[in-house]
């Protein structure tokens, strides 16, 4: 199996970790010290990736470009678009379909990773986005009240424009990150994507926090009451990230995220074991499928 792979379900499998320690942050904060944590706490952890590589490991360390500080800066701010406009759906009554529909990411990187760095996406590629595609829609009105009906009679609605924007954003952010570490033209793709990581990552925290002091500094007590945990969101979330780096390095984007709905797989298992949550028929079908979309990917 290509190392990628190896490495992208390993990074699906630690996302999936970092969202349930993220979901019991809910209770001792806001969404807004939720989601910073995953920078914030990060941080230290992105810089021990790269000071081990280089240090232990003896690595050159790359000299960033000013084609590097670009395509960083891009990935970087529109990855927090993408996750406000997230955020934002769950305001919306009808918030699932709006999840569904940013979940075309990988199509969209596909999209995106062809304009801007010519990355091509084969016929096995693209069928396994859509089959995997299907699945996620899928799961994502199972526990509607008006399922797939509302998924197809809300296309030009505002929840579905605020999805397929925040999908939109994350495939830039992707393209972005992968753009970035090749542009350090090595020591080896490790290094680069530590590298990429650690500007990202310090990009991301000073703007969250330049954020929550002017619009919601009470989050920092809280942030600041949970630590502990938070700490270990930031480990995991940070080295979860470092494999999608690594794996965008190796593989285009398009490819690794359709490889990354494996991390519905993922969820759907800590729903039924770890929330004790009930699983319908159509849940289970929809795994059916992003199964098969993977297979598709990996042996087509």
């Amino acid at each position: 199996m290509e190392t990628w792979v190896l490495i992208t379900i390993a990074a699906a499998f630690l996302q999936n970790i970092r969202s349930v320690l993220q979901k019991h942050l809910k209770g001792a904060m806001g969404t807004t010290g939720a989601t910073f944590v995953r920078f914030g706490f990060g941080l230290p952890f992105a810089l021990g990736f790269v000071a081990l590589l280089w240090g232990g490991l003896e690595y050159r360390l790359p000299v960033p470009s000013l084609a590097f500080a670009g395509w960083v800066v891009l990935a970087a701010l529109a990855q927090i678009v993408a996750q406000a406009l997230l955020i934002q759906m769950f305001s919306h009554r009808n918030f699932t379909v709006g999840t569904a529909y940013s979940r075309t990411e990988p199509a969209q990187a596909a999209l995106f990773g062809l304009i801007f760095l010519g990355d091509r996406a084969g016929p096995g590629t693209l069928l396994a986005i859509a089959i995997s595609l299907v699945g996620v829609v899928l799961i994502s009105v199972a526990r509607s009240a008006s399922g797939a009906a509302a998924l197809l009679g809300s296309v030009f609605s505002r929840t579905a424009a605020l999805g397929l924007a925040s999908g939109a954003f994350f495939g830039v952010a992707a393209v972005g990150y992968r753009a970035a570490s090749l542009s350090l033209g090595g020591p080896n793709f490790m290094m680069q994507a530590a590298v990429t990581l650690l500007a990202a990552i310090f990009l991301q925290t000073c703007a969250m926090l330049i954020w929550m002091r002017l619009r919601a500094p009470e989050e920092l007590g809280r942030i600041r009451a949970a630590w502990k945990i938070s700490a270990l969101v930031g480990l995991v979330g940070a080295t979860a990230s470092f494999g999608w780096f690594m794996a965008m390095t190796l593989q285009t984007a398009a490819a690794v995220k359709a490889l990354a709905q494996i991390e519905m797989i993922f969820t759907f298992a800590s729903s039924v074991l770890i929330f004790r949550e009930h699983v319908n028929r159509l849940e289970f079908s929809g795994c059916i499928f992003i199964v098969a979309g993977i297979l598709v990917l990996l042996l087509v």
